[in-house]
């Protein structure tokens, strides 16, 4: 037993040797195959950290562009615009936020559910051709501009894939149908296409907006000549008058004859400029400034006027009344006729075509055609609003053309040009172009141009204010506003012949008579008598407008009533 220990000790550390060996050999190629796992491993995660790296790169990179627009219409971003005013600070337009939706047909998934879906948030929706927009495959096509907040919030509740909304600018119009022909119209890139919103892009911002550099907070407000509560009285009285006196239009404008601005003007029918989808109707012009009209016996201003400051006719001279005229196979008679000699404030007052006619030949043609230029009625205006019609008249004057015109048939000319004409009569004798922007009296007499003398002047003022007292200017009068003026019935052109049954009525006024500072002037466009028995010349409607637009805006305008000298037209000393 003892003899064989050392065998049995010697086999116990070969194997103890054998054990361990191997324990070194196991070792070994542990940490052989271990060492290449672990590189496996983070090679493994490199790549797909890179992966992931990339592909969130990506979505942040798309995140932060706009959409591709290629293949579908292009839209540059509707640049800001400034803020339009009023004389007293007034907002009269102003820009918005709104979203526009878009598409991307190539992420349409099904364009039938697509459409149908939308169609219960917009009903006006265009199948077909939306069906073919969201199967074009184009990047990007637009579907629906200028969303209200809750169309936008509907839209997205859809969960439509492949639709999304941008940002854009609109312009919002706080007055609405107020003021709409002055202002304008943007379209819908916020383009400014009418009104005094074409006249700023005009003047520049359409370059600013192209070189990115018209950013909002640097456009300061364009301020108008225009006060928003005397356009608020004006626009009511005008949309008034053609319901009372069933025409099928009206309008108005207040004129300040010493600095020729703009405070008011409006035409009936209008539009709102929020929702313009009837402004290119038929019927929707602002007749005032781009209407031409033959504008009746209102012209007898420009007649007497025209016949007193050629020094041949004074306020004594007499014509003689008592007959008709008859020139070639026209017959000229009086509307009022009195059948005998007339005076020249008599030829006014009764609005004698007859006397009128004599005041004309009185001058002669050339004198007459003169006359009427430079007191710029059959120029085209020139003034900041864009929508201006040139007048007409006959392209060589005759004998018989003087005649008509003298008492407003024959030339066709705007209502503005008329008021601004009758502003020269009662300023001094100054023709001062019209301005839709403020302007002082001194940067007025800048640009005037004198055009009659103060004698004729001072004659008109009395003629206007006899014709409020005794004549048809009676219905415009204002207790306390020493308001004159003159009224215009003219006849339309029907199929070539003027209409025993449809007139242009016009009405002009002027007050404070003693020294003016405003015209008014109103038209009505085929008025019909208020009630069965009634009138529908120019006193009965356009007249009373007039009045009703004095009393209401003429405190605002800051004139002061005066009653110390009521019901007296006198004739102040021009020696």
């Amino acid at each position: 037993m003892i003899g064989g220990l050392p065998r049995i000790g010697n086999l116990l550390k070969r194997r103890k040797k054998v054990a361990e060996d191997g324990s070194i050999v196991v070792d070994a190629a542990r940490k052989a195959t271990g060492g290449k796992a672990k590189t496996r491993i983070i090679m493994t995660m490199a790549v797909f950290f890179t992966i992931y790296s990339t592909i969130a790169g990506r979505l942040v990179y798309l995140g932060l562009q706009n959409p591709d627009m290629s293949g579908g219409p292009q839209s540059r971003v509707t640049a800001s615009r400034p803020d339009i005013v009023d004389r007293n600070g007034e907002v009269l337009a102003t820009d918005i936020k709104t979203a526009s939706l878009f598409a991307e047909p190539r992420r349409i998934v099904d364009a039938d559910e697509a459409i149908e879906k939308l169609s219960t948030v917009l009903p006006e929706i265009d199948y077909e051709q939306t069906y073919h927009k969201l199967k074009s495959g184009a990047g990007f096509v637009w579907l629906q501009r200028q969303l209200t907040p809750k169309q936008q919030a509907d839209i997205m509740a859809l969960g439509i894939p492949g639709l999304g909304f941008r940002t854009e600018k609109r312009r919002f119009y706080p007055s609405g149908e107020t003021s709409s022909y002055i202002v304008g119209l943007t379209n819908v890139d916020n383009q400014g296409i009418s009104g005094m919103e074409k006249y700023i892009d005009d003047q520049g911002l359409t370059d600013l907006q192209a070189s990115g550099l018209a950013v909002a907070r640097d456009l300061r407000p364009v301020k108008l000549s225009i006060d928003l509560r005397v356009q608020h009285v004006v626009r009511d009285e005008v949309a008034t008058g053609m319901e009372r006196f069933h025409a099928i239009a009206a309008g108005a404008v207040v004129l300040n004859v010493k600095t020729g601005e703009v405070l008011a003007m409006a035409s009936v029918p209008d539009f709102d400029p929020n929702n313009p989808y009837n402004a290119q109707d038929k019927d929707r012009l602002n007749r005032m400034s781009a209407g031409l009209y033959e504008m009746g016996s209102t012209f007898k201003s420009f007649t007497t006027a025209m016949a007193l400051d050629s020094g041949k006719v004074t306020l004594e001279s007499r014509f003689d009344a008592s007959r008709p005229i008859r020139i070639g196979r026209q017959t000229i008679h009086d509307f009022h006729a009195k059948g005998r000699v007339l005076s020249v404030p008599e030829v006014f007052i009764y609005s004698s075509n007859i006397g009128s006619a004599r005041e004309a030949e009185a001058v002669g043609i050339e004198g007459h055609r003169e006359f009427l230029h430079r007191l710029g009625v059959l120029e085209k205006m020139q003034t900041e609003l864009p929508e201006v019609a040139r007048p007409t008249e006959p392209k060589v004057w005759k004998q018989v053309n003087s005649i008509t015109i003298a008492f407003g048939h024959g030339v066709s000319t705007t209502p503005l040009q008329t008021a601004v004409g009758c502003a020269a009569l009662m300023n001094g004798g100054f023709l001062i172009e019209p301005t839709f922007l403020p302007r002082t009296a001194e940067q007025a007499m800048e640009v005037a141009k004198k055009v009659v003398s103060e004698k004729t002047v001072q004659s008109m003022r009395y003629l206007y204010a006899l014709n409020a007292e005794k004549g048809s200017g009676k219905s415009a009068r204002v207790p306390g506003f020493r308001v004159g003026g003159k009224t215009g019935t003219a006849e339309k052109v029907v199929n070539g012949r003027y209409s025993h049954e449809k007139n242009f009525n016009a009405f002009v006024a002027a007050f404070p008579m003693d020294d003016p500072q405003y015209i008014v002037l109103t038209i009505a466009d085929e008025p019909k008598p208020e009630k069965p028995g009634m009138g529908n010349t120019a006193a009965s409607n356009a007249g009373v407008m007039a009045g009703n637009i004095i009393r209401r805006a003429a405190s605002m305008l800051g004139v002061k009533p005066d009653f110390s000298h009521e019901n007296g037209a006198t004739l102040v000393s021009y020696q």
